[in-house]
């Protein structure tokens, strides 16, 4: 049994607390928020705030081919994950639709011929007539082009890390704990000094600053109440500014957001973006206009120069940092191969063949 210190109580830090607990060690977690749940004020964990769509394909437009290669990967590790967890939250695959209205063709020709180039099996895009369309989500209405894209999934992100903070209660939990400094086989808390293990985990975000040049990248989401519609998997819609995507889950809520702002400002939503995101869901979910506003929510994503994410592994030191928008879709797989590189877990595959003989 080894003794491990996690900096960062975010997805990262409660899947590591609750690999390391289910594996037999003891773990101490300290993170700066005041406490396990969120706050939805733009200061505590960016993963409460997302949408947590999985979507490896879709992400090609932009992301490499290895970024997704690690999210068909997570999206295989979420499934065993949630079947592990307490009380097994919301988990879908069912795929998710890409939309664009006529004017928009272009900019989806490119999107899917990144998606061709990827020359990976697993990824493709069946184009959709309307019938089709209208089978598949009798909701959408308004937009003339639509494809499918297999192999993507979603989640309900509050429940998953509510679930993992449960599965991991063995752990030591440490909130209102700043981490100043790590180092290997140590970190350093704000008025305790340092704290020594056999393994320190940094999962700051962008709390890891001076160490890492990481910046936050805003991001934006506004979660509707619209019963009735029974939206079954999420939509990403081409729009001139945004890649505005809707995301259901359950309980007839819907999370509508867009990809980026290259902003640290941690304010509430603007107006300006507030209208923008909730007409262009609108434009293709005509039901919207009944719906009512939750919330409007945003925080900040931790990126990195080149939008990669940060993986470094040496003795009794781990760091991942930097996974920009990718959070929920790579977490799993990163989080598996840093265990298995320290020796402190085995992958999830392995062990559950171990377990099955």
């Amino acid at each position: 049994m080894a003794t491990v210190g996690i900096a960062g109580a975010g997805l990262l830090g409660r899947l590591l607390a609750w690999r390391l607990v289910q594996a037999g060690h003891r773990v101490i977690v300290f993170d700066s928020a005041g406490g396990a749940e969120p706050a939805f004020d733009g200061q505590g964990a960016a993963a409460f705030s997302a949408a947590g769509m999985l979507s490896p394909v879709a992400e090609l437009e932009t992301a490499s081919p290895a970024v997704a290669r690690l999210g068909l990967r997570s999206v295989e590790l979420w499934r065993q994950i949630v079947a592990d967890l307490p009380g097994q939250p919301f988990f879908a695959e069912r795929g998710s639709l890409l939309l664009a209205h006529r004017t928009d063709l272009g900019a989806a020709e490119r999107i899917l011929a990144r998606l061709r180039q990827a020359g990976d099996p697993r990824v493709s895009a069946e184009s959709l007539d309307q019938e089709r369309l209208r089978q598949l989500e009798p909701a959408v209405a308004g937009v003339r082009h639509a494809w499918m894209l297999a192999g993507e999934a979603h989640l309900d992100a509050v429940a998953v890390m509510a679930a993992l903070y449960e599965g991991a209660r063995a752990a030591r939990w440490c909130f209102g704990s700043s981490v100043e400094q790590i180092e290997p086989g140590r970190m350093r808390v704000t008025g305790q000094g340092w704290h020594r293990f056999d393994v320190a985990f940094d999962v700051r975000g962008t709390g890891a600053r001076p160490d890492l040049a990481v910046r936050g990248v805003r991001g934006e989401t506004a979660w509707l109440h619209a019963p009735g519609l029974a939206l079954q998997r999420p939509l990403r819609l081409l729009h001139p500014r945004h890649r505005v995507y809707v995301v259901p889950r359950p309980g007839d809520v819907l999370i509508v957001g867009a990809s980026q702002i290259e902003s640290e400002d941690r304010s509430p939503v603007s107006l300006q973006s507030a209208v923008e995101l909730m007409s262009a869901a609108h434009s293709v979910l005509p039901q919207l206009a009944e719906a009512r506003i939750l919330r409007l929510d945003r925080n900040l994503r931790p990126a990195l120069p080149d939008h990669e994410p940060h993986f470094q592994v040496e003795e009794a030191l781990v760091r991942i940092n930097g996974l920009f928008r990718h959070g929920w879709l790579l977490a799993p797989a990163l989080v598996d191969d840093a265990l298995a590189m320290v020796g402190l877990a085995q992958p999830l595959q392995a062990r559950r063949e171990t377990a099955a003989v």
